[in-house]
């Protein structure tokens, strides 16, 4: 089997990986650059996802890319109008031509010998095998399984008679009209399925365990069409909306960890103020503090329109079972159900489960930590592009795309083959890089699969994007935990 080399391997042309072969690609421009992607087109999550409704669940002005303006006033957007704009991005940038769709990397080995990755690669639509050798590899995946969502098991399944889907995995024939839907589940997916279904079926209902808390948000931003009637220049619309709207995220986010009461009371009262009196504000009360897990946010307060018109609702309790027709709570009460959406979380896989090894040794993620947030320790020429749970994904993404833009540039000036971050064992705590500071269920989930958090910097991730700023676009690429090296066979080369 003939391996094809390149400079720069991406696995994932989603957010995550259209961001890092930009980067990649503006700063090393002499450098060949190949992006593997499962899927027949670009946009990863907006790609895989089809559920009625779905929309980002972060303005778009921070959810964009820093380096293309989101153009569009309303500050949420709908997943295909995301996907496209991705798609837009990858092909303006000479991206596209450079993806090689249907590919699933199987496969990673890195030696020091050669200072190169020999990744293994399936094309999905044949089972062909196909062999690439790389200087530096990103995974750009995310940390989402897109084969197996999380679904647990509930009683008597079988007896159910209606439809059962989860919104990882919707049908495109599935027709709720005038039917009973139940949609078991409190966070951003059940939250956007509630009005997107409601005009249609008969009735929708979201059963929760617990409550979320929840944020309205007008649907266009004031200030973006302010600027547009003035016909002030795009880019600079971006920027300043989006300067502004990092500032707000930031400082709600510190807000709400240092004065968790004020805040609680605050949300509640934002809550009760779109709710009206016909809503049960039980519904809407966490027992948490705001932001131990992801805060929900909804255009328009969409949410509370179809909860007064009495076309939706929401009931707080346990499933007991499943019957014939629909569901039986704990509390005796049964909730009739044609179609039941199991928007109860996703799976923790990063690199799409490939399996990556160090000269023939498997690597153990999780008991590793991330360098800067962006290099796996003890793991040579290798970035993780994970975004940010307590602000929009793409800040980080692009963070992290651009300092590894910078590494690759700062390797080639100096004539190193091979960059390694290495920790001692008092750089790694007993948390996952995830479950330290949110409580949602698929964070707590990836404890098991995700690395540590680190005691201290450069191994400490902060989740705070001036920090990061800081770190990773302005401080120097030399590191004293970055070790440098050449490959064995060009010492060969210069000693011969």
């Amino acid at each position: 089997m003939e391996q094809q080399h390149v400079d720069v391997l991406v696995v994932g042309a989603g957010i995550s990986g259209i961001s890092a072969a930009h980067h990649v690609l503006r700063d090393n421009p002499d450098s060949s650059l190949v992006v593997l992607e499962r899927r027949a087109r670009v946009g990863g999550t907006w790609d895989l996802f089809r559920y009625p409704g779905i929309r980002s669940d972060s303005d778009m002005p921070t959810f964009g890319f820093g380096f293309r303006p989101w153009r569009d006033a309303r500050i949420l957007a709908d997943g295909a109008r995301i996907r496209q704009y991705v798609e837009e991005a990858a092909t303006d940038a000479g991206i596209l031509d450079r993806v090689r769709f249907g590919r699933r990397a199987v496969s990673a080995d890195f030696s020091h010998a050669t200072g190169r990755w020999s990744v293994e690669v399936e094309d999905e639509s044949t089972g062909a095998r196909e062999s690439y050798s790389a200087g530096y590899l990103v995974g750009a995946t995310g940390y989402y399984d897109y084969d197996e969502p999380y679904r647990p098991e509930f009683p008597g399944e079988a007896d159910y008679r209606g439809a059962l889907v989860h919104p990882q995995q919707w049908p495109e024939d599935l027709d709720h009209s005038g039917k009973h839907v139940v949609v078991i589940g409190s966070g951003a997916t059940a939250i956007t399925l509630l009005p997107a279904m409601a005009d249609a079926a008969a009735s929708v209902t979201m059963l929760q365990r617990s409550p979320t808390y929840v944020l309205t948000l007008p649907e266009v931003d004031p200030l973006t069409s302010v600027l547009q009637k003035l016909r002030a220049p795009d880019r600079l619309t971006y920027k300043l909306v989006r300067t502004r709207n990092i500032a707000l995220q930031r400082g709600s986010y510190a807000f709400c960890r240092k004065f968790p009461r004020l805040a609680r009371k605050a949300l509640l009262a934002l809550v009760r103020a779109q709710a009206g009196k016909g809503v049960d504000m039980r519904h809407f009360s966490p027992t948490y503090k705001p932001w131990d897990q992801r805060l929900c946010v909804v255009p328009g307060g969409d949410l509370f329109k179809v909860l007064r018109s009495g076309k939706a609702s929401v009931v707080t309790d346990h499933v007991d079972r499943f019957t014939a027709d629909g569901i039986r709570l704990r509390s005796g009460e049964e909730l009739r159900a044609d179609i039941v959406v199991t928007a109860t979380g996703l799976s923790v896989r990063l690199m799409g489960g490939m399996d990556v090894t160090v000269d023939g040794r498997p690597v153990d993620v999780r008991n590793r930590v991330l360098y800067k947030a962006v290099m796996l320790e003890g793991v040579p020429n290798m970035s993780l592009v994970i975004g940010y749970t307590n602000a929009s994904w793409t800040l980080k993404a692009d963070l992290a795309a651009g300092w590894t833009a910078r590494l690759l540039a700062h390797m080639r000036r100096h004539g190193h083959d091979i960059a390694t971050p290495v920790a001692s064992d008092g750089d790694r705590s007993q948390f996952s890089v995830m479950g330290e500071a949110l409580t949602s269920g698929y964070i707590t989930r990836a404890d098991a699969v995700m690395p540590r958090q680190g005691t201290r910097a450069p191994w400490r991730l902060w989740n705070n994007y001036y920090r990061d700023r800081a770190m990773l676009r302005d401080a120097p690429i030399d590191d004293a935990a970055l070790r440098f090296e050449t490959a064995a066979v060009r010492e060969t080369a210069r000693a011969a």
